[in-house]
Formats: C-alpha cells, sequence, structure tokens
C-alpha cells in the first residue's frame, strides 16, 4: 500500500513539475543590425546617440496586425511619478512580420529605459517588455 501512494505521489510531483508553459513574446536589443547570425549578441548598455537596434519576437499571431510600442524614461527629475513618456509607436506589421518586428530607435539622453509593446488585440495586456540603458 505504501509503495502505491508512494509512486501516485512521485508521478503527480513529476506531472506538476514538468507542466508545459506557453512561449512568451520578448524584445532584444543590439548595437549591430539584426541578423540571424547576431540575433542572440544582445546588449542592454548603448552610448547616447547611437542607433540601438531591437527585434520584437511574438511566437503568437498577432491576429489584428498591429502592435504599439512605447519607450519611457525613468527618472526622479519628473513630475509624473518619475516617468518620461518618450516614444510611442503604432506599427502595422507586414506579411513576412507576423511573429517578429525589427527597428532601431536613438536616444540621446542618458539613463534607464523601458520599452514595452501591446497588441491592439488586447491593448491594456502588455505583450512584451524590456529594459536597457543609455550612458553618455
Amino acid at each position: 500500500m505504501k509503495k502505491i501512494i508512494f509512486i501516485l505521489s512521485l508521478f503527480l510531483i513529476i506531472l506538476a513539475a514538468s507542466a508545459c508553459t506557453r512561449d512568451k513574446a520578448g524584445i532584444l536589443f543590439n548595437k549591430y543590425p539584426i541578423t540571424e547570425k547576431n540575433i542572440y549578441d544582445y546588449s542592454s548598455n548603448f552610448p547616447a546617440g547611437s542607433r540601438i537596434y531591437y527585434v520584437v519576437l511574438m511566437p503568437e499571431k498577432v491576429e489584428s496586425r498591429y502592435i504599439y510600442i512605447q519607450v519611457v524614461k525613468k527618472d526622479n527629475d519628473y513630475g509624473r511619478l518619475g516617468y518620461k513618456l518618450i516614444q510611442t509607436r503604432n506599427i502595422r506589421l507586414k506579411d513576412e512580420e507576423v511573429h517578429y518586428f525589427t527597428d532601431y530607435l536613438v536616444l540621446n539622453e542618458s539613463g534607464y529605459y523601458f520599452m514595452k509593446v501591446y497588441s491592439k488585440d488586447n491593448p491594456h495586456k502588455v505583450l512584451a517588455a524590456s529594459e536597457f540603458y543609455v550612458y553618455k
């Protein structure tokens, strides 16, 4: 009887520990234009005034083909709880960009930034978020 209970409890532990999770969307930053060869050479520190290349990876297809990108600077010099909205973009994904989007941005102020990506399908839920730092 003890063996059966032990085997059942072991089976439940293995089942709970190996439960599958879905892939999540993500953002990778790079100092160089993103290609298949350098996509995993990501960085999070960039000099001011340089191009910051990024790729938004989406494992699930965005049905509406529109995404919103926000770049926010976190700093205590601003009145709105230390956050300053730097850039927002509405992007229509092309046919070949259903699962990814790549572009670049240039920031001239040093500081701590984070990027959030939303889908038009559900604009209140953050699809992906990532942070980076710009130094002088």
